[in-house]
């Protein structure tokens, strides 16, 4: 990557980190691009040139790249569910507190502001392809190997349920609550081999007539 790249990258992530302490501080719908190109001493024409959208603020994911490097750099032989939590462990271990405390923030908005959270479903953006592509040459196989598919969304099902498990109350950081379901997985997919002792909820079967 050239220096000019490297610049734009360095100027997109402050861009970020002004927008996100903004909507810690005051709220996401009460800030404005403006209030964002104000904060981060930038005309308004340069905020929009690197974000079209106040959304892409939220989306645009700068974790990413640090991921891919620490997968990259882990050693052979390192089993593939202990080099995922290795890499959400170190990505995010690597940030300051601030950059940790924000992307916390990020990760929040992605959940609760509705827009947001739609576009991330419309791109598939909790990203069973980025992990695929991610692991499957980690593991010498295409990223469209079906095992290789099948282990992404397994992961990416954890993410979520680490997002569900933090909506319903759990006093867990969103990183925490997924590497410790993480490491549950390394036992076997949970009730997996549970057998059905119950009868689901549903309307009682209809009596025959007398």
């Amino acid at each position: 990557m050239g220096l000019r790249e490297r610049k734009k990258e360095r100027t997109r992530a402050e861009l970020q980190r002004h927008a996100l302490r903004l909507f810690r501080d005051q709220g996401y719908g009460a800030t404005t691009a403006d209030d964002i190109a104000a904060a981060a001493e930038v005309s308004r024409s340069t905020f929009f040139r690197y974000f079209p959208t106040k959304e892409d603020v939220v989306l645009f994911d700068d974790v990413d790249p640090v991921m891919d490097r620490v997968m990259r750099g882990l050693p052979p032989g390192t089993p593939l569910l202990e080099a995922v939590r290795t890499v959400v462990r170190d990505s995010f271990g690597s940030l300051d507190d601030e950059a940790r405390a924000l992307e916390e923030v990020r990760m929040e908005l992605a959940r609760s502001v509705p827009q947001i959270a739609a576009i991330l479903r419309e791109r598939n953006s909790f990203g069973v392809e980025q992990i695929a592509g991610m692991v499957g040459p980690a593991v010498g196989r295409p990223a469209d190997d079906p095992e290789v598919v099948l282990f992404a969304g397994v992961v990416i099902g954890t993410r979520l349920a680490a997002v569900a498990r933090l909506q319903a109350g759990a006093g867990r950081s969103y990183i925490d609550e997924l590497d410790g379901l993480l490491a549950r997985l390394a036992g076997g997919i949970p009730l997996a081999d549970e057998p059905i002792t119950r009868r689901p909820p549903g309307p009682a079967p209809a009596r025959s007539p007398a």
